[in-house]
C-alpha cells in the first residue's frame, strides 16, 4: 500500500517528498490514465487549501478533462481560453493571485480565488496541464510553479503518442 507524506519543516523538502512519491506511484504503471489519477490523487492529497486540482489533455487542439480530485468540472476547454487555455496557448505556467481578475476566467467551481497551471510536454509539443485551484486569494507562487514544472517533466515520459 501506498502512505504519501511530507516533511514538517519547509515547502522545499515537502516537494522533494512528492517529487520522489510520484516517481515510486509511475515507476512500475505505463497506463497515462492510471498514472494521472494516482498523481491527482497525491496532489489533492500533499496540497493544503486547494478545492480542486487535475488534468486537461490537449486532443484535436482543445483541452480535454482528464483525471481529476474534485467538483465536477468544464470538459473542454478551448486553446487561448481561461487559464489553462492561456497556458497552453502562451506554453507558459500561469499564476494566478486573483481568478475574478484575470479576463476569460471559466469558473467550473464558484469557491476557486487562485488558480496555477503548468503545461506538459511530449516530442516538446504541448500536451495537457495540470490545473490547481484554491479557494484562498494569491495560494500559489514561484516556488509552487518551480515544483510542478518539475512533476511536469518527470510525467512526461507517460505520455504516448498512442495515448494521446
Amino acid at each position: 500500500m501506498f502512505i504519501a507524506s511530507k516533511h514538517p519543516k519547509t515547502k522545499n523538502k515537502n516537494y522533494s517528498l512528492l517529487l520522489s512519491q510520484a516517481q515510486s506511484l509511475i515507476e512500475k504503471e505505463s497506463d497515462m490514465i492510471a498514472n494521472l489519477s494516482n498523481i491527482s490523487a497525491l496532489l489533492n492529497d500533499f496540497f493544503t487549501e486547494i478545492n480542486w486540482v487535475g488534468f486537461y489533455l490537449l486532443k484535436e487542439n482543445e483541452l480535454v478533462l482528464g483525471p481529476f480530485q474534485g467538483k465536477p468540472a468544464c470538459t473542454r476547454i478551448q486553446i487561448g481560453k481561461g487559464v489553462c487555455g492561456t497556458a497552453v496557448k502562451e506554453n507558459k505556467t500561469q499564476i494566478v493571485h486573483n481568478v475574478h481578475e484575470f479576463i476569460g476566467h471559466i469558473a467550473c467551481d464558484s469557491n476557486s480565488n487562485s488558480e496555477i497551471v503548468v503545461c506538459h510536454h511530449f516530442n516538446n509539443q504541448v500536451v495537457g496541464v495540470i490545473d490547481i485551484d484554491s479557494p484562498l486569494y494569491s495560494r500559489f507562487d514561484e516556488e509552487d510553479a518551480e515544483a510542478l514544472e518539475q512533476l511536469s517533466n518527470l510525467l512526461s515520459k507517460i505520455f504516448k503518442e498512442s495515448s494521446l
